[in-house]
């Protein structure tokens, strides 16, 4: 089963007449406190049915993931002040009174697994790049230039988790709240010959997609590339065709691209269709109310005065 880092939290409960304290009576199912061999961490799978009654019954209510204060007290109000009472409670009436949440939690009390722990996250079955430009673009160079970064920054992504990409889309759009505007929304999907992470090649591809798609006299505000159709980058499949198959000298191209650009920052190094920085370039995001970046950059960390 499951065993959530707040059930094993150590609490110590002191005896009120070592104090000097008033006595108060003691309620029904009051917590005690932990051995000290469960004290730091508790394994509920590794301990024998006795010993994790006690554990259970060790533990306050509102110490269980998912039960807050208010919970806890309306709970109190039911009879139920620790775990084992939590435990020995219907699941149904849970469900019907509280949440299926908390009903999930009563069974995994008593073993039945309902999240489960991955070390490492899956891979991510598609890798999209899209964005909304900070004024209206209507020249193809601009959108050629955003189009040609939003790839990049997809197969930066693609080659980060070793996969290849079977298929690839890219869309233009204008925005459908400019009343005045004539409205245009494209995409094209294009399957490839063989997968590739190369990011000029794909780059071309979404290329060739917005040069078919684009339609001059439109004020577009929004465009997009998709990676599509992953498969990890040890799986070869061999194209009839010569020359499809990505060279090693290009492969030893994009990880010198990726190394460069993960050390000396995003933007280093970059295709030259994607143009350069050393202009303002109209499909750039607005961000005169980006907030400053106190960890990442020597120039604006805070200063106390």
């Amino acid at each position: 089963m499951n065993w959530h880092p707040d059930l094993h939290r150590h609490r110590t409960h002191h005896d009120p007449r070592q104090t000097g304290q008033p006595h108060r009576q003691e309620r029904r199912g009051k917590p005690g406190s932990y051995p000290a061999h469960h004290a730091q961490i508790c394994h509920l799978g590794a301990v024998c049915e006795s010993e994790r009654f006690a554990l259970l019954q060790a533990t306050e209510v509102g110490d269980i993931w998912s039960v807050g204060r208010k919970l806890s007290t309306q709970l109190n109000q039911e009879g139920i002040y620790t775990a084992r009472d939590m435990a020995k409670a219907d699941p149904t009436i849970i469900q019907h009174r509280w949440s299926i949440v908390l009903a999930k939690t009563v069974r995994e009390l008593n073993g039945t697994a309902f999240l489960s722990l991955d070390d490492v996250p899956p891979e991510k079955q598609q890798i999209a790049c899209t964005r909304s430009f900070g004024q209206p673009v209507t020249e193809l160079n601009d959108l050629l230039e955003a189009i040609t970064e939003f790839a990049s920054r997809a197969a930066e992504k693609l080659r980060k988790q070793d996969s290849k990409a079977g298929q690839i889309m890219a869309f233009i759009r204008t925005s459908p709240f400019r009343k005045n505007d004539r409205k245009h929304r494209a995409y094209r999907t294009i399957s490839l010959p063989s997968p590739s992470s190369d990011s000029a090649h794909l780059t071309e591809l979404v290329c060739a997609i917005v040069r078919h798609i684009f339609r001059e006299g439109h004020n577009y505000a929004m465009a997009g590339v998709m990676l599509l159709d992953l498969q990890p980058e040890s799986r070869e499949q061999i194209c009839l065709a010569l020359g499809e198959e990505m060279p090693a000298s290009r492969q030893l191209l994009m990880m010198a691209l990726d190394q460069i650009n993960y050390r000396f920052g995003r933007g280093t190094l970059h295709l030259a269709s994607a143009g350069t920085s050393s202009k303002k370039r109209r499909w750039e995001m607005k961000q005169e109310r980006l907030s400053p970046s106190y960890t990442t950059n020597w120039n604006e960390i805070a200063v106390a005065r």
